[in-house]
C-alpha cells in the first residue's frame, strides 16, 4: 500500500477512486458505485499521524485536540484506544494468528485489552465465561441481503468447532454472527468474507452498526422508497475507507460509543426506526411530493436507559447525497462532542437532550450547509394519515413482479445449525436465485420464487418432518425473538434460546390467538432481545422459589415480564415490567404467560382435539431435545 505520510492532499484526491489501491485484505464492492471524498480524511493524513501497522490514519487523528484529551482522562475503553487504536485491529489478529499457528504464542499470553476490547473493531468479540478462547464474529450485512454462497461459507467456517458451539445466529439487526471462532482461524474466515463481498471490520465496540433497511425492499407492493442503496452507502460511508477503497474507515474508527441507524422502506416500519440513534421514516413532502425521510433520533436501549427515539423537526429527499450527508453530518457531531468519561450516557440521546431539540436541529443544518454538497434539511413532514395495518413477513405473500412471490421461512430464536445454513442455501438456489433476505425478528425471507413452483417449495424436506425450519408456523411459535443468552453471554442471567422455542411451542399447544403475537426474550437488562418493544417481553432477573425438600425459598432462574410493547408506524415501548422475580421453570412461568394471553390479548383454551394434536407434537419435540 502506498503510504500517506509523504502524500500531499492533490495526490489523495487522486488516489480515491483508484481500485488499483487495495491492501491483501481488503475488498471494493462491484457493485457500489464512485464516492465523495470525506475531506476529514485527507486533512488529518496531511497532518502524517499514520498507524504503521495498516498505512492509514488513526482514528484518534480525527478527532478535535478538546476531545483528545476528554478521552485520555476517559473511561477505560477511551483510554484503550487512545493507547492503541481500534482500526488496526484487524492486523493484529492477523499476527496474533500467524504466531499462534506457528506454535510461538498461546491464546492465553495475547494482551487483555487486545483480547477482550480492541479485537471488536474487526467484529471479534470473546465470550471468555463461556468458551474460553472463542469469539463470536459478527459480520455487516447492509440490508440484510445475502446469497446462498456466503450462507454455506457460514456454516463451513463454524464446522471445526462441533455442532454445538459452532452455530450461526440472525440478530436483532437482520445481521450475521458467527459461534466459536479461534483467533487461528479468524483471519482466513475473514479473507474468505471480503472475498464474497463481506466484512466484520467495524462492526462491534465503538462503531457504527449493521445498517437496517426494508426486508422487502424491491419486491414489496406497498414500498415508498427502496432501501437498499441507502444501506449500501451509508455503510460505505462508515466502514470503506474513501482513499485506499479498502474496508476500515478510520475517519469512525473512535466514536465514543456504538451508533444504529435504520432506514424504514414503508409505513410498515419493517427496520424499528423507533429504536434507533438515526431512523429514517419514508414521507412524501408535503407540497411538491417529493419523496423524502422524516427523521426521528436518540433510540436505544441499554442496561441502565431505554429510550424511545424522538421527532426532529427534519425532513431530508429520499436521494442518496441527501442521505449520506445528513448521517455523516450528525455521526460528525456525535463522535466529537459525546461522552467520552460516562459510557451510559454517551448515546446519541444524551447529546440531543443536553441540546435540546431545536438547538441540536440549528447544529446538524449548519453542519450539513458546511459540506457545500447542495443538501438541503428542511422541517418535519406531515406523516401520511390513511388507515394501514401492518403486514406479516412469514408465510407466502405476492410481489408486485408477475408471477413471483416472496415466502417467510421461520427461523426458531434466530439460530441456525450448520445444516440448516446448507439446507437454505439449497433451497435459495432451487428458488429464489440464490438470494437471501434477513429480518430484525431473526427469520429469512426467499424473493422472487416462481408462482408455479411453490408447491414444490412447499413440499422440500427441509421445510416438513421433524424440520426447525418452517413457513407457516403458529402465530405464537413463528413471532419469538431472543438474544444470544447464558450459553455463550457472561451477560445473560438466563439461558433465552432454548427456552423461548420450547415455551412458544407449549404455549402454542394450550391456547389459540387470533393474531401474531411478538415474545421477546433477552438474558439481562442490556436488552438486545429488544423486550421493550414486544407483546410480552421476558427478561432475566432474579427469583426464588420453595425448595420441596427443605422447605426453604431459594434463588433459580427468573425473570421480568414486560407487556404491551408496539412496533410499526405506532412503535412504542413498554419500558416498566409488569411482573418481577417469576421463576423461569415452565411449571412457573407457562401459566403465567396463558393469563397474560388471555386477559390481555383474548387468547382462548384450545378445544380437546387441538389439545391432542399439540400435545403429541410437543411432547415429541420433547424426547427430541
Amino acid at each position: 500500500m502506498v503510504g500517506y505520510k509523504s502524500m500531499a492532499l492533490g495526490q489523495l484526491l487522486a488516489l480515491a477512486g483508484a481500485a488499483s489501491m487495495l491492501c491483501v485484505n481488503g475488498f471494493v464492492p462491484a457493485t457500489f458505485g464512485a464516492r465523495s471524498i470525506n475531506t476529514e480524511l485527507a486533512a488529518a493524513t496531511v497532518k502524517g499521524d499514520i498507524d504503521t501497522r495498516t498505512g492509514k490514519p488513526t482514528g484518534t487523528s480525527f478527532l478535535p485536540a478538546e476531545t483528545v484529551e476528554r478521552a485520555k482522562v476517559g473511561n477505560k475503553i477511551e483510554k484503550t484506544k487512545i493507547a492503541k487504536d481500534g482500526s488496526s485491529a484487524w492486523s493484529d489478529i492477523y499476527e496474533y494468528a500467524a504466531k499462534i499457528r506457528a506454535g510461538e504464542l498461546d491464546w492465553k499470553d495475547i494482551e487483555g485489552g487486545d483480547f477482550n476490547s480492541r479485537f471488536k473493531f474487526a467484529g471479534l468479540l470473546h465470550r471468555d465465561k463461556r468458551t474460553p478462547g472463542q469469539f463470536m464474529l459478527r459480520l455487516k450485512v447492509p440490508n440484510g441481503i445475502i446469497n446462498s454462497d456466503q450462507l454455506r461459507f457460514y456454516a463451513d467456517s463454524v464446522e471445526k468447532y462441533g455442532t454445538e458451539v459452532g452455530v450461526i445466529d440472525i440478530t436483532t439487526r437482520a445481521n450475521i454472527q458467527l459461534r466459536g471462532v479461534k483467533i487461528e482461524d479468524a483471519p482466513d474466515i475473514i479473507d474468505g468474507l471480503h472475498a464474497r463481498n463481506q466484512t466484520t471490520i467495524q462492526s462491534a465496540l465503538d462503531s457504527v452498526r449493521n445498517m437496517v433497511g426494508n426486508p422487502i425492499a424491491g419486491i414489496d407492493d406497498k414500498e415508498m422508497v427502496d432501501t437498499r442503496e441507502f444501506a449500501n452507502a451509508l455503510n460505505d460511508l462508515v466502514s470503506l475507507d474513501p482513499v485506499t477503497n479498502t474496508r476500515g474507515n478510520p475517519a469512525w474508527a473512535n466514536l465514543p460509543r456504538k451508533f444504529n441507524i435504520a432506514i424504514s422502506g414503508s409505513r410498515d416500519d419493517f427496520a424499528h426506526t423507533h429504536i434507533n440513534d438515526i431512523g429514517l421514516q419514508p414521507c412524501p413532502h408535503g407540497e411538491t411530493g417529493v419523496m423524502g425521510f422524516n427523521v426521528v433520533l436518540g433510540g436505544y436501549m441499554s442496561i441502565k436507559r431505554v429510550a424511545e427515539s424522538i421527532d426532529s423537526d427534519m425532513w431530508i429527499p429520499a436521494d442518496r447525497e441527501s442521505v449520506v450527508t445528513f448521517c455523516e453530518a450528525i455521526l460528525r457531531i456525535f463522535r466529537d462532542e459525546s461522552d467520552r468519561k460516562d459510557r451510559q450516557k454517551a448515546r446519541l440521546m444524551w447529546l440531543v437532550e443536553k441540546y435540546g431539540v431545536e438547538e441540536f436541529k440549528k447544529a446538524v443544518v449548519a453542519e450539513v450547509e458546511s459540506y457545500n454538497r447542495g443538501v438541503k434539511v428542511e422541517n418535519f413532514q406531515p406523516r401520511p394519515t390513511e388507515a394501514f395495518e401492518r403486514r406479516e413477513l412469514l408465510g407466502i405473500h405476492p410481489q408486485p413482479q408477475e408471477g413471483k412471490v416472496r415466502v417467510g421461512i421461520f427461523i426458531p430464536a434466530g439460530r441456525l445449525s450448520q445444516t440448516e445454513c446448507k439446507q437454505i442455501a439449497y433451497l435459495a438456489d432451487m428458488y429464489s436465485g440464490g438470494e437471501i433476505r434477513l429480518t430484525v425478528e431473526q427469520n429469512v425471507i426467499l424473493p422472487n420464487v416462481d408462482e408455479d413452483k411453490v408447491e414444490e417449495l412447499l413440499n422440500e424436506n427441509a421445510l416438513n418432518g421433524d424440520s426447525r425450519l418452517k413457513i407457516n408456523p403458529g402465530l405464537i411459535e413463528g413471532n419469538v425473538v431472543s438474544c444470544t443468552g447464558a450459553q455463550f453471554c457472561g451477560l445473560a442471567l438466563i439461558e433465552t434460546k432454548s427456552h423461548a422455542e420450547s415455551v412458544a411451542k407449549k404455549l402454542e399447544s394450550l391456547v389459540t390467538v387470533d393474531r401474531p403475537i411478538r415474545i421477546h426474550w433477552t438474558g439481562c437488562p442490556n436488552s438486545c432481545g429488544q423486550v421493550q418493544v414486544a407483546d410480552i417481553g421476558i427478561m432475566g432477573a432474579p427469583a426464588r422459589k420453595e425448595d420441596p425438600d427443605t422447605g426453604k425459598m431459594k434463588a433459580v432462574p427468573g425473570c421480568k415480564i414486560f407487556v404491551g410493547g408496539k412496533i410499526g408506524e405506532e412503535g412504542h415501548l413498554a419500558l416498566d415490567p409488569e411482573m418481577t422475580g417469576i421463576p423461569l421453570a415452565e411449571e412457573d412461568l407457562v401459566p403465567v404467560l396463558v393469563d397474560i394471553l388471555k386477559e390481555r390479548f383474548g387468547a382462548k383454551d384450545k378445544t380437546g382435539e387441538q389439545k391432542k394434536k399439540w400435545y403429541k407434537f410437543w411432547k415429541k419435540s420433547k424426547a427430541q431435545e
